[in-house]
C-alpha cells in the first residue's frame, strides 16, 4: 500500500506520460484497499478474510475522443503499455461533445480541507475476533434467541490519489471499522430474524459490540408471531434503518444524467415545492469522521455542504461536468467514480434534518397504522415514481406500537410520498445516509 503522497506522485507522473503520448486531456485515479474480516457463528471461529489490492486508472481524451484504462499491474513496463492502448483506443473512439475534464478554474486549490478520516488504527484479528464473539454473545443471550446466524468484525483502510493534466493532484486516506450480528427466534415455522450492524471511520466511535449484540437479539424477538393485517389506506412510520432509502430515490432523482435524459419523476421540479414546509435535505462531504466524507470528488472539484431541499423546495440538481455541460450548468462537486470509467455523480453524507417531535409523538394521534422495519423488492419507477415494496414491521394501534405484521406490501407515489413527509426527532448520523424517523400518511397498504 502506497502513502498518500505517492499514491499523488504516482498519478501525477501517469498523467504526464499519457501526455508524452499524444493525450490532449488526462486524468488518473489510484485506489488501494485493505481489509480484514473476521466472522463467528455459534462461538466458534468461522472465517478469516484479509484483503488488499491496489488498481490505477487512466482516462484520456485525443480531441472530443475519449478512453478509460485500468490496471493493477504498477510496474512502470505494464503502466507504458496501458497509456498506448488507452491512446490507441481514444483514437478509435466516437466522439462526445460533453465529456471532459472538469472546468479548470473550479478545481480545488491549496491545501485540501481535513476530514479527518483516518484514525491510524490497525486492529488485529485477534481483537476482531473478540468483537465479533462479544457481539454474537450478546444477541444469543437475549430471551427467544434460537440460533445464530454469525457475527463479524471488520478493520479496514483505503488510501486515494488523483491527478489531472490542468493541474490538479490531490490525496486521502480513510480507515473503517465495523461489527454486526444476525440472529433467529423462535421455532419451526414460527422463526423470525433480524440483524444490527455498525459502521465508523474511528474505532473509538463504534458502538460497542455487546450493544450491537443484543439489539440484533431484541429486534428479532420482537417480530415472533407476526398478526394478520387487513388492507386499506393508513399512516405508515419509517424505521430510520429503512426511511433512508427514500433519499436513496431523491438522490437518484436529481442527478444531472437523470435530468439530462428526461427520466425523472422530479424533471420538472426545480425551485419548486417537493417536500412540506419545514423539511430539510443535506448533503455534507465535509463532516468531520463522516462515513461518506472527502475533500474533493473524482474530478478535483472541491466539496462543499449544499442543503438540496430548503423549507421543502428542491434547490439544485448533483452534477458531474459532463451532465452539467449538457444542462448548461456549472458542476456541483458531486462527481464520483472508480478506476476503470468515467465519472457518475453520487452523494456522501446524506441527511434529513430531525423535526421537532419525538417518535412517540409522532405516532400518538394514529388510530391504526404500520411501523415499517424492513422491505423487500424493488418495486419503485424511477420516471414515474410509482413507489410499491414489500415490508414488515408492527401494527399500530391507538398510538402505540402493538403486534408484529409481515407478508405485506405498501404503495403509493414518490410525489405523493415525499410532500406528506413529516421526519421525527430522532436523528442520528451511524451509516452514510440518514433519516430520523419519518411518518408518511395516505399510504396504500395491501394485508397478506
Amino acid at each position: 500500500m502506497l502513502t498518500v503522497a505517492e499514491a499523488q506522485s504516482r498519478v501525477h507522473d501517469l498523467v504526464a506520460q499519457a501526455k508524452r503520448a499524444g493525450a490532449d486531456a488526462a486524468d488518473s485515479l489510484y485506489v488501494c484497499a485493505e481489509s480484514t474480516a473476521v466472522s463467528v457463528r455459534l462461538g466458534a471461529l468461522e472465517d478469516v478474510e484479509r484483503s488488499e489490492g491496489e488498481t490505477i486508472g487512466l482516462r484520456l481524451f485525443v480531441g472530443r475522443r475519449s478512453a478509460s484504462v485500468s490496471s493493477s499491474d504498477l510496474s512502470a513496463d505494464a503502466l507504458a503499455t496501458l497509456v498506448d492502448r488507452a491512446v490507441a483506443m481514444a483514437r478509435e473512439a466516437p466522439e462526445d461533445h460533453y465529456a471532459g475534464l472538469a472546468p479548470e478554474d473550479r478545481l480545488l486549490t491549496g491545501a485540501a480541507p481535513s476530514v479527518d478520516g483516518d484514525d491510524g488504527v490497525h486492529v488485529s484479528p485477534e481483537a476482531l475476533r473478540a468483537r465479533a464473539l462479544a457481539a454474537e454473545d450478546a444477541s444469543r443471550a437475549v430471551a427467544g434467541v434460537t440460533n445464530s446466524e454469525g457475527a463479524s468484525a471488520s478493520a479496514g483502510r483505503t488510501i486515494v490519489g488523483l491527478a489531472t493534466s490542468h493541474g490538479f493532484t490531490g490525496g486521502y486516506s480513510t480507515s473503517g471499522h465495523g461489527c454486526s450480528a444476525s440472529v433467529i427466534a423462535g421455532e419451526g415455522g414460527s422463526m423470525q430474524r433480524d440483524y444490527a450492524h455498525r459502521s465508523a471511520r474511528y474505532l473509538a466511535d463504534l458502538e460497542a459490540a455487546e450493544a450491537i449484540g443484543r439489539r440484533a437479539g431484541e429486534r428479532a424477538v420482537a417480530r415472533l408471531d407476526p398478526a394478520k393485517l387487513a388492507s386499506g389506506a393508513m399512516p405508515i412510520l419509517f424505521d430510520p434503518r429503512v426511511g433512508a432509502s427514500l433519499l436513496g430515490h431523491f438522490a437518484s432523482a436529481i442527478t444531472g444524467s437523470a435530468i439530462a435524459r428526461r427520466t425523472s419523476f422530479l424533471l420538472d421540479a426545480l425551485e419548486t415545492q417537493v417536500f412540506a414546509d419545514g423539511v430539510s435535505i443535506v448533503d455534507d462531504p465535509l463532516r468531520l469522521r463522516g462515513l461518506g466524507s472527502k475533500p474533493f470528488d473524482g474530478e478535483g472539484l472541491p466539496t462543499a455542504r449544499r442543503e438540496l431541499i430548503a423549507d421543502g423546495v428542491l434547490t439544485g440538481w448533483l452534477l458531474d461536468s459532463a451532465s452539467a455541460r449538457q444542462l448548461g450548468l456549472q458542476p456541483t462537486g458531486n462527481a464520483q467514480r472508480g478506476v476503470g470509467g468515467p465519472p457518475g455523480v453520487g452523494i456522501t453524507n446524506f441527511y434529513m434534518e430531525a423535526g421537532p417531535l419525538s417518535p412517540a409523538e409522532l405516532m400518538k394521534d394514529v388510530k391504526r397504522g404500520l411501523y415499517v422495519v424492513e422491505m423487500m423488492g424493488q418495486g419503485v419507477n424511477g420516471v414515474t415514481g410509482d413507489y410499491s415494496r414489500g415490508a414488515s414491521g408492527f401494527l399500530i394501534e391507538d398510538g402505540e406500537i402493538g403486534p408484529a405484521v409481515a407478508e405485506i406490501t405498501i404503495a403509493g407515489n414518490l410525489k405523493d410520498m415525499f410532500r406528506a413527509l413529516v421526519p421525527a426527532s430522532d436523528l442520528t448520523f451511524d451509516r452514510a445516509t440518514n433519516v430520523p424517523t419519518i411518518r408518511i400518511d395516505g399510504m396504500t397498504v395491501a394485508g397478506a
